[in-house]
């Protein structure tokens, strides 16, 4: 199946047509670390956070040392709208707010939710939102307009802005397989092998392990545990 994901006037497009990846909350470990390598691969990146200032001088600290050319920065609602496809990529307490704030400027897009439900300080504790998952949560902000699709909780943020090869795989749940396909693309541009995980709903495994792996690296202090998909040579 080839892959797609919704562009910015409506239409499905193929993935290897994207153009411009949003990264909301791209001033942060994870976020940074995403950017660059999709900015290396060749895509535009538009950096956004709540301050315009802020964003700004990320991208400009990112066109600095990837010598990408098409790299911006702007505030969450102005970046969501600009590019071909979003990822969100903030802690769990300000998921929703930044998702009411970025919700319009979604519309007839995928949002790709790195969301996890860590509650400090006990974050290797897994603590599941009401709605059973951030993914779910996000779905329910957002309606059925945007395609929520999850993926990326289980990569270690210190070692994405890194040039270590990055030894994790990704789960990417979502209720669309063309969608789905559409992130997996878009892993394996920043260097990851990703697998479908089934709907939306099976986010929450996904979502969990993370503190598991918290947990496991608190007892392993300076290794980065990540998962592997193991018996089978590719999708």
């Amino acid at each position: 199946m080839p892959p797609f994901t919704a562009g910015a006037n409506g239409p499905m497009t193929k993935a290897g047509e994207i153009k411009t990846i949003s990264v909301i909350g791209g001033t942060g470990a994870l976020g940074g670390g995403l950017a660059r390598r999709w900015a290396e691969a060749g895509l535009g990146v538009i950096i956004g956070s709540r301050q315009a200032d802020k964003a700004e001088a990320a991208a400009a600290e990112l066109a600095e040392r990837t010598g990408a050319a098409r790299i911006e920065g702007m505030e969450n609602s102005a970046a969501a709208a600009a590019g071909d496809i979003a990822v969100l990529t903030v802690p769990f307490a300000h998921q929703q707010p930044t998702l009411e704030v970025i919700r319009d400027s979604l519309a007839g897009k995928i949002l790709v939710d790195a969301t996890v439900p860590l509650v400090p300080p006990k974050v290797a504790r897994v603590q599941l939102p009401p709605e059973g998952s951030a993914a779910l949560l996000a779905q329910a902000i957002l309606g059925e307009g945007v395609t929520v699709v999850s993926a990326f909780q289980n990569v270690a943020a210190d070692l994405v802005d890194s040039d270590a090869t990055l030894d994790c795989d990704v789960l990417v749940a979502g209720d669309k397989p063309e969608a789905r396909e559409a992130v997996i693309h878009l892993a394996s541009l920043a260097g990851l092998q990703a697998w479908h995980a089934g709907p939306l709903v099976n986010a929450v495994a996904a979502e969990a392990l993370t503190s598991i792996l918290i947990f496991i690296n608190k007892r392993h202090p300076g290794k980065h545990a990540g998962i592997r998909i193991s018996g089978l040579d590719g999708d």
